[in-house]
């Protein structure tokens, strides 16, 4: 593994998705095999938003994630640190209230949100707890948590055919429909060194999220993570 590329300061990441924004959603549909869809459905039931709740949809990119929480009637915030993935979305979506922001020190205030979500963008906060931290922070009391993120296959066979999947096969195909392959080859490692369930469920718990739990996806290609924040 190229650690150098895992080293990548939050400029050098922002700056590399900047370059993918345009094809970015079409880019994930080809490599995911078209899962993505199904892995989306999946976080917007586990979101469960509501008519008149206040929802904030972390590394929202270009906003198509926040999609179907707008749809339920609840006021969604996009929010993302690659400024060209929101003048992308700009233009897609104008009417989305898009916002630019650092998942470790979040421009909102304190217990705003009744829910907050973040898919397949954890890996690349160089700040994972303190990421978790700040999601808690804008949380009401009782509000919940949704993180949707590449993670570890549970049956070992199945992990092995993926990893070379992510290794030797995932450039190639990202080459294909991306001008930035890099970023794809950046994707692959940091699935590579991600936390695996339990972990990432240690750290929502060390951040301070209760009722903790999460539930494996396509094998646990993805896992899905939920919480509370308690009710003092």
């Amino acid at each position: 593994m190229n650690r150098a590329s895992l080293d990548k300061q939050p400029h050098e990441v922002a700056s590399m998705f900047d370059k993918v924004a345009k094809n970015y959603d079409l880019t994930n549909d080809v490599i995911s095999l078209g899962q993505d869809r199904r892995w989306r459905k999946q976080v917007a039931k586990a979101v469960d938003a509501r008519p008149g709740q206040k929802v904030l949809d972390l590394a929202a990119g270009t906003g198509t994630s926040s999609l179907p929480f707008t749809e339920t009637g609840a006021y969604t915030v996009p929010c993302d640190f690659s400024l060209g993935m929101l003048h992308e979305g700009k233009k897609r979506h104008p009417w989305l209230p898009l916002t630019a922001g650092d998942a470790t020190r979040l421009p909102f205030r304190d217990g705003v949100f009744d829910a907050v979500t973040i898919s397949f963008g954890l890996r690349n906060v160089q700040d994972t707890d303190q990421a978790l931290r700040e999601l808690l922070r804008v949380t009401r009391p009782g509000g919940r948590v949704v993180i949707c993120e590449f993670s570890h296959p549970t049956w070992t066979p199945f992990r092995t055919v993926y990893e070379e999947y992510l290794m030797r096969a995932l450039p190639p195909l990202a080459r294909s429909v991306c001008s930035n392959p890099d970023a794809y080859v950046y994707l692959a490692e940091s699935i590579q060194s991600w936390p695996d369930q339990p972990a990432l469920a240690a750290k929502l718990q060390k951040a301070g999220w209760s009722k903790v739990a999460w539930r494996n996806l396509t094998g646990g290609v993805v896992a899905l993570h939920r919480g509370t924040k308690p009710v003092a």
